[in-house]
């Protein structure tokens, strides 16, 4: 057989190989792109899902009561720390004081002047709508602001910066927690990112395609309080991650065994010099 035989053949071998990696790689590989299935569209309309922030048991609750007449919603206010805000038509309150509230397991918080209000199940806005109509029968234009405080979802995985994330606003999407982790790695899955949510006496789990458009019409598309988001690692970190415990494995075992035979080595030095 003459060189140019061997050096066709070798390339043959060599273009197959090559080929058949590439194959497996296509098959296995993760796609960097979320709303990939959009395709080559230049624009278009996607669905918008049914969302909801609903206040929960153990959740904190500040609200706030002013007036245009501070001293007249003053009772309306625990004694707290002072604080201020604007109530949306240009003056800015300053004498109200700033509340906590906890909502106990029967969905309850303890309000002054009110009694018991069952807030579990309301959404902040309904339950601020409640407390104005309510505090209005005796105070003339109250102002009532609502806020979930500690409004948290959880990011792991395959992100950049995994950690809680504290939610500055009800309207959190997965894109907005994803951005707040730094991202996700290029070994994370976008085809499959689990959402764990507490319901209830439960906690039920989802699993999400961020290529898909179709995830903004999921009621998982926005997160709620104590959203555990989880990004799965693709094939190639999986398999990254077991060649590196063997690989630690192998060098364990090595450094064992060359440790001992450095130490039978000096036993047999020093018998023999004895």
């Amino acid at each position: 057989m003459n060189n140019r035989s061997i050096i066709t053949r070798i390339a043959l071998i060599t273009a197959i190989v090559l080929t058949m990696a590439s194959c497996r790689t296509g098959r296995h590989s993760s796609h960097l792109t979320y709303m990939e299935q959009l395709g080559d569209s230049r624009q278009g309309t996607l669905s918008k899902s049914d969302y909801k922030v609903t206040i929960q048991p153990e959740d904190e609750l500040q609200i706030i009561v002013t007036s245009a007449i501070p001293a007249a919603t003053s009772e309306y206010n625990l004694p707290n720390s002072n604080a201020s805000f604007s109530t949306g038509v240009g003056n800015l309150i300053t004498d109200s004081q700033q509340q906590s509230y906890f909502v106990d397991r029967e969905g309850n918080i303890e309000f002054p002047k009110l009694g018991t209000i069952h807030a579990a199940g309301m959404t902040t806005s309904q339950l601020r709508d409640m407390l104005i109509e309510r505090i209005g029968q005796h105070v003339k234009d109250p102002n009532v602001r609502v806020l979930i405080t500690n409004f948290h979802v959880n990011v792991m995985g395959e992100v950049r910066n995994p950690h809680r994330i504290h939610v500055p606003s009800q309207r959190f999407s997965i894109f907005d927690a994803l951005a707040a982790a730094g991202d996700m790695t290029e070994y994370g899955r976008r085809d499959n990112v689990t959402i764990i949510r507490e319901e209830a006496d439960s906690a039920r789990y989802i699993r999400l395609d961020l290529r898909d458009p179709a995830i903004t019409a999921s009621p998982y598309y926005y997160m709620k309080q104590n959203d555990v988001i989880i990004v799965e690692p693709n094939e190639i970190r999986q398999a990254n991650s077991r060649y590196n415990q063997h690989s630690a494995f192998k060098l364990s075992v090595i450094s064992t065994v060359v440790g001992a035979i450095s130490v039978i080595a000096s036993l047999v030095i020093a018998l023999a010099v004895h």
